[in-house]
């Protein structure tokens, strides 16, 4: 009898030290696929008793969807993807699960910049499995046509900083006479500048223009006024053309670009598809400064009925070293846990960029990336300036005082912030 309570006893103890994530029930929600193969490919074969209802939801809509289940309280998913556009919302908003307790197990290895995205007043609400460092791609046979070399290294000489880019960009234009310009759109700039501003979009409920942004501005009209750059839209026919040596002005001449400013994903998911007849003849460098663009972070309801079953999948899918190794040197993410990066980081050669190691280039510069001024209101905000002000004041229509002011009504009457 003795030994069948001891065995009761020594069962029950075991039981309660079973990680409590093996067995429920998880409703994610995400408006991207790379989740859902994460998803399927590791978290349900590691986590086989937990049954996981999965919704692929379209970008457009995800937020307001999200928001309705969130406010409502009914109906609401367990864990969720959040876009780099609108976490910071949620972040702040108080609707989500707190997850200090996962990073604080885990600092040692997670890449600062995206936990403290998910940071708000000291507390973590949502971790990204990875990191979106910007970097500045270049076309080779540029760099050796008329800066006389393509090693990274050296071609980074040119372009320390904004001065030495706009002034590399004119040089870039006399020694082609004409025919090479620096960049194709003047949207590739945006993020980058925003890297640079010493203030956030609101202090104190009341809207701050940086000197960045207008020094932002002014590059951009003296890059217009000078034809330094190719006068596309980013995402435009003509910015995709200039990737393959077929931009041509409107005189129909020929210009080549010697330049794009993308992010990680935009390696693989923009230059690869698009730049086929110049694949091999690209590299990569920080640029003139440290951003980053994107990237999807992981949170959970704060009510959720799930909570146990929900932290797991976020502790697993950001933290877990095997799984993220392994999933890293499958799809080529820069994962945001540096012992995963750390190991791996020296095995990559990617042909696209002649043989440049892209994935050490990348963690060195996510080192890099300052976060401090991100806001939840900095997409709306973003989003008027870029549809509303650089072009009226580039092409001539509005002065620049004029642009600003007009962006100050419209934040003031979309946002209430003045």
């Amino acid at each position: 009898m003795k030994k069948i309570v001891l065995l009761a006893l020594i069962t029950l103890l075991v039981v309660s030290f079973l990680p409590a994530q093996q067995t429920g029930r998880l409703t994610v929600w995400s408006f991207t696929d790379e989740l859902d193969n994460m998803i399927n490919n590791y978290f349900r074969p590691s986590r086989p008793q937990v049954q996981v209802t999965y919704s692929m939801i379209p970008t457009e809509q995800f937020a307001s969807r999200l928001d309705a289940v969130l406010l409502s309280g009914r109906g609401a998913p367990d864990v969720f993807a959040l876009e780099s556009s609108f976490v910071r919302r949620y972040v702040e908003s108080g609707l989500l699960l707190d997850l200090t307790d996962i990073y604080e197990a885990n600092r040692a290895k997670l890449m600062s910049y995206p936990v403290e995205i998910g940071t708000h007043n000291g507390r973590v609400y949502a971790l990204s499995w990875h990191a979106c460092p910007g970097a500045m791609f270049y076309r080779r046979s540029l760099a050796r046509r008329y800066l006389g070399t393509d090693d990274p290294a050296a071609v980074q000489a040119f372009f320390t900083d904004m001065t030495k880019f706009l002034e590399t960009a004119r040089l870039l234009k006399a020694r082609s006479n004409g025919a090479c310009v620096v960049v194709s759109s003047l949207g590739d700039l945006f993020q980058p500048f925003l890297s640079t501003r010493t203030q956030p979009w609101v202090v104190n409920g009341r809207l701050v223009i940086d000197p960045a942004v207008e020094q932002y501005m002014d590059i951009a009209k003296t890059l217009r006024d000078n034809q330094l750059e190719g006068r596309v839209g980013q995402w435009s026919e003509g910015w995709f053309a200039g990737m393959n040596n077929n931009l041509r002005d409107s005189n129909g001449r020929q210009l080549e670009v010697f330049a794009y400013f993308l992010p990680t994903w935009g390696l693989h998911y923009v230059l690869k598809p698009n730049a086929f007849e110049t694949a091999g003849d690209w590299a990569m460098i920080q640029g003139p400064v440290a951003y980053r663009w994107g990237g999807t972070w992981l949170a959970a309801a704060r009510n959720t009925p799930n909570a146990a079953a929900a932290r797991d999948m976020i502790r697993y899918l950001i933290t877990d070293d095997n799984f993220l190794e392994s999933y890293a040197i499958a799809s080529g993410v820069l994962v945001s846990n540096t012992n995963v990066v750390n190991r791996i980081r020296n095995n990559y050669r990617e042909p696209f960029l002649g043989g440049q190691n892209h994935y050490a280039a990348f963690a060195d510069m996510a080192a890099n990336v300052n976060v401090r001024l991100v806001q939840g209101t900095d997409d709306h905000i973003q989003a008027l300036f870029q549809m509303l002000v650089l072009d009226a004041y580039v092409l001539g229509e509005k002065t620049k005082q004029q642009a600003l002011a007009d962006f100050r009504s419209w934040v003031a009457e979309e946002l209430n912030i003045r």
